[in-house]
């Protein structure tokens, strides 16, 4: 099954990302029908588990996403077992340093390029131009989470592994380990400071900075940066946005009569 968040970057465009912190395979269906290029399903914060993101994957299917996973953990049971179940990009967070980058790539990719186990249980049923074991090293997007002052450290060495196709900043954990507040939309002149070089250092590589954002002023602001995905809030977030401002909105329409 072809990979539309490579395809998107190969046509020198951003992706636009959702992030499904619900597990219900109808928020995953009705999410993936919005016009996002990519769908995650998030395994760490998120209220999933691994039977609710193949529920997900199963109702995105037959629409125009990519389904990725962002894994609790860097551990290789787990990542092979997303991949099995469908994923297409894994995003992992706390990849601290070059060599916890270098594992990372490992369990994501079969033999010679790694060492995750034979076993598309699932994945198996959507290879492309072939079986699904040819494709899969070249189709699988391993993405490090970039969030803390060690990671930043050893920048340059984590984006020098082979196999890293993009990073993704965690902007909360990061503010959190510079001692700042945990929030989304950073403005700080030290975090901007970071964004700046990251994504310098992964033009020169080829690799593409993705970020998570708390909605469409801050994507489009990380858009203007340079950041090559861009992801908007979860569904929760979403949803609760939406609802206090329609119940906001209803009270202050009704005159005081609601």
């Amino acid at each position: 099954m072809a990979n539309k968040v490579k395809d998107t970057w190969a046509a020198g465009k951003v992706v636009v990302n959702a992030w499904l912190a619900i597990p219900s395979g109808f928020s995953a269906e009705v999410m993936a029908q919005c016009g996002f290029d990519s769908v995650t399903v998030d395994i760490q914060h998120g209220v999933q588990d691994y039977m609710s993101m193949v529920q997900c994957f199963q109702a995105m299917n037959g629409h125009p996403v990519t389904p990725m996973v962002r894994v609790p953990w860097n551990e290789p049971g787990i990542i092979g077992k997303v991949l099995d179940g469908g994923a297409q990009g894994v995003i992992c967070p706390m990849i601290n340093t070059k060599q916890e980058a270098e594992n990372f790539v490992q369990y994501c990719k079969y033999p010679p390029n790694g060492t995750r186990s034979n076993g598309p249980i699932r994945a198996g049923l959507y290879g492309s131009g072939g079986t699904y074991q040819d494709t899969a090293n070249a189709e699988t997007l391993c993405i490090p989470m970039l969030e803390t002052r060690t990671a930043i450290e050893n920048m340059e060495a984590i984006l020098d592994v082979e196999g890293v196709a993009g990073v993704y900043v965690g902007p909360s954990d990061l503010g959190f380990s510079y001692g700042l507040a945990p929030k989304l939309d950073r403005e700080e002149p030290e975090i901007l400071k970071i964004y700046d070089k990251l994504i310098k250092e992964c033009d020169k590589r080829g690799i593409f900075p993705g970020i998570h954002c708390s909605g469409p002023a801050g994507a489009t602001r990380n858009i203007g940066m340079g950041f090559k995905l861009v992801t908007l809030l979860n569904d929760s977030g979403i949803m609760a946005t939406a609802a206090k401002s329609w119940v906001a909105d209803t009270r202050k329409g009704s005159g005081g009569k609601a």
